[in-house]
């Protein structure tokens, strides 16, 4: 395979989950999906198809209100197994009140979008990974890397914040997990079908500047991670779901701190603790205004350290799970 092929499946991967890969989720951002056109057409029928019931309350949802505001709070998983029930009222009514749908990256399918800026910030030929890893992390990469289709000569241009996307898509591609079936995806299709406005907190530019601008420490950190804790990723993903389908926070929160804040702070502050402040803002720009929004974000962001929901209540919001 090319690279250039390579580079145009890491496009497409990047564009799915975005920069949120750095979560608990991180390893399920390079699920194999062919891309769609950022505004395409929804039959209504997925706007009507109702979403499997999850069992009790379901994954959680916050509100912060106040005279003439209302905007809801959804984390999100970017990727499920086809059927997975996580459906709710809850979500289903503070879908139905808003107008505008807001997501972190409105056109993330679109890969004329994202394809430049991976090639911008994930490739330099200049400081080739066989320069940055040891001896034995070169070849155990090289061993994962195999496994996956690829090799280490072949991602040794990757900046390592890439090679560890691209390393990480067999598991929970094999397992079953499919960006297609994801909350974002649904929703936004939803959004689309039903007429709402979507709209996108940043862009894809913006995620993977963030990402590719953490220290080489930092990224070599988290290419590491990866490839020594191959054999985990499905099961934290597994565990990562499981956790949220039962509106456990916490442990939501706990898993994504091991593939990030556990593995070096830079990527926990260029996941979550830079994104979240910049969207608080833009929250409570909202608030200003009037109506009602709903907001649907990577699960992480809204319940692991430095959330949004931490971040809103350090501003005197109320938020308050429903």
């Amino acid at each position: 395979m090319t690279l250039a092929h390579r580079m145009g499946q890491s496009a497409d991967r990047v564009s799915r989950f975005a920069f949120g890969l750095l979560a608990a989720l991180a390893a399920s951002a390079v699920l194999a999906a062919a891309p769609g056109a950022a505004h395409a057409e929804t039959p209504a029928s997925v706007s009507a198809a109702p979403i499997p019931r999850a069992d009790g309350a379901g994954p959680p949802l916050w509100v912060v209100k106040d005279a003439d505001s209302t905007v809801y709070l959804y984390g999100t998983v970017h990727v499920l197994r086809p059927g997975t029930a996580w459906g709710s009222d809850k979500v289903d009514a503070a879908f139905a009140a808003a107008s505008d749908i807001w997501v972190e990256i409105a056109d993330q399918d679109d890969q004329a979008v994202v394809m430049p800026v991976i090639q911008q910030h994930g490739v330099d030929p200049s400081r080739p990974l066989s320069s940055l890893l040891s001896a034995d992390d070169l070849a155990a990469f090289d061993t994962v890397a195999r496994a996956n289709g690829a090799s280490a000569a072949a991602l040794d241009p990757y900046r390592p914040w890439l090679a560890a996307f691209m390393i990480s898509m067999s598991g929970p591609t094999n397992a079953g997990y499919r960006s297609e079936a994801g909350v974002d995806k649904t929703l936004m299709d939803r959004a689309r079908a039903q007429g709402k406005a979507l709209r996108g907190f940043e862009t894809a530019d913006i995620q993977v500047r963030l990402i590719a601008g953490m220290s080489e420490e930092a990224q070599v950190a988290y290419l590491n991670h990866y490839v020594r804790n191959a054999d985990r990723i499905v099961a934290n993903l597994d565990e990562t779901v499981a956790a949220w389908l039962k509106g456990d926070a916490a442990e939501v929160g706990r898993l994504n701190r091991v593939s990030t804040r556990d593995v070096h702070e830079d990527i926990h502050r260029a996941a979550l603790i830079v994104r979240n402040a910049d969207w608080t803002d833009q929250i409570e720009m909202m608030m200003q205004g009037s109506g009602t929004a709903f907001v649907a974000v990577g699960a992480a962001h809204l319940m692991d350290q430095d959330s949004v929901i931490d971040m809103l209540r350090a501003k005197g919001f109320t938020v308050e799970r429903l």
